[in-house]
């Protein structure tokens, strides 16, 4: 319910052109590094222009501009989306992960969840004494986590280049999660606690619309599973302008994601708490729409302008309008195994839905 976030090179000119030969390519000044690698080295002609990946290179991060093979796609200046080369992967890293998350879970466990050790309850039992109203409170939780987790994300740039990459990632999720978890929990125990609106539970297909809405949310909340390693900070975090799989039919799938599940539960639950609930997310990840744009433009400058004129905001805009040219082979973008753990873990959380609810109940928060 609740989630979180290579390149900079500046691209002056990036329109398609209608005849290769008007093909151009405005690189940086002084990039660290610039590799052209042939793919074709037939005669040139305007049916057989050589193709070339290009990578240049500057700072920490990369941009990667290439030119489709079959001359019907765009130049990208954003990364691929969810690319997993398994052969590249290091066994350490996954272990280092594996301990890393098993620290994270004790921690939590210990500091906050537990309510004989924790503060979870004690924070809270606090913010339930400001008003009697579970949608009041239910609202407050949400703005507090928002507040946090956009603040800390806006301060990123400065955080990082004054502690580092790792550090402030640990900060960012250290105050993130428990306020998340206090988020979901609380909304877990009173989602039934609101003034009645609506009952559509036993109305035929209602049930497996809503399932099915909410498989497909899944699949636009969490990007961050395209780099699991940076969550937790195994790789150096970087902010990531993405341009291919989800990112061609949204440029913010978290948003949609989370649109579409705040209104399949409303639908199912139908009172009060799961209004206030929807109205305080929604209104969180629309403001992620502005923040997210504006710091990307910030880092990217004319990249991000690039990819921006070729996305859209609203799921399929820049496709139906012909600013998004999807390859043939677009379906191919999304047999990856991101996607393939999303798929697994979203099936795993709808069976785990009793053990949830059992877990959340017995904290009494």
């Amino acid at each position: 319910m609740i989630n979180s976030l290579l390149l900079s090179a500046p691209l002056s000119s990036f329109h398609r052109p209608p005849n290769p030969k008007n093909l151009t390519l405005t690189l940086p000044a002084k990039p660290t590094s610039l590799l052209f690698f042939p793919i074709s080295t037939k005669p040139f002609s305007s049916s057989n222009f050589p193709q070339f990946l290009i990578r240049a290179s500057t700072r920490d991060t990369n941009t990667y501009a290439s030119k489709e093979e079959d001359g019907e796609g765009e130049v990208l200046v954003g990364e691929d989306s969810a690319a997993f080369d398994l052969g590249k992967q290091k066994i350490s890293s996954w272990i280092y992960f594996s301990a890393i998350l098993g620290v994270v879970l004790f921690v939590l466990q210990v500091a906050w969840i537990d309510n004989s050790t924790g503060f979870g309850k004690a924070f809270v039992d606090y913010v339930s004494t400001l008003s009697e109203s579970h949608e009041v409170v239910m609202l407050m939780l949400i703005i507090i986590f928002a507040t946090v987790h956009s603040g800390l994300a806006s301060l990123r740039d400065e955080g990082e280049k004054l502690i580092g990459e790792r550090a402030f990632r640990v900060i960012f999720a250290g105050l993130s999660l428990p306020l998340a978890v206090s988020t979901v929990v609380y909304f877990i125990n009173h989602r039934y606690d609101g003034l009645q609106l609506w009952q559509v539970q036993g109305t035929p297909g209602v049930h497996q619309l809503v399932w099915v809405s909410n498989f497909i949310s899944f699949f636009f909340l969490y990007p961050s599973t395209f780099n699991l390693l940076e969550v937790a900070s195994v790789d150096k975090p970087k902010m990531h302008l993405w341009e291919t799989g989800i990112v061609r039919i949204t440029r913010h799938p978290q948003m949609v994601g989370q649109v579409i599940w705040c209104l399949a539960h409303t639908v199912w639950i139908g009172n009060s708490v799961a209004v206030a609930t929807s109205v305080g997310l929604i209104g969180h990840h629309l403001f992620g729409v502005w923040n997210g744009d504006r710091r990307l433009a910030k880092r990217y400058g004319e990249a991000f302008e690039v990819v921006k004129s070729r996305t859209s905001v609203i799921p399929f805009a820049a496709i139906l309008t012909g600013r998004q040219l999807l390859p043939k082979d677009y379906y191919k973008e999304f047999i990856r195994l991101p996607y393939l753990t999303i798929t697994a873990l979203t099936l795993g959380a709808y069976f785990v839905h009793p053990l949830m609810q059992a877990a959340s109940f017995h904290l009494h928060w």
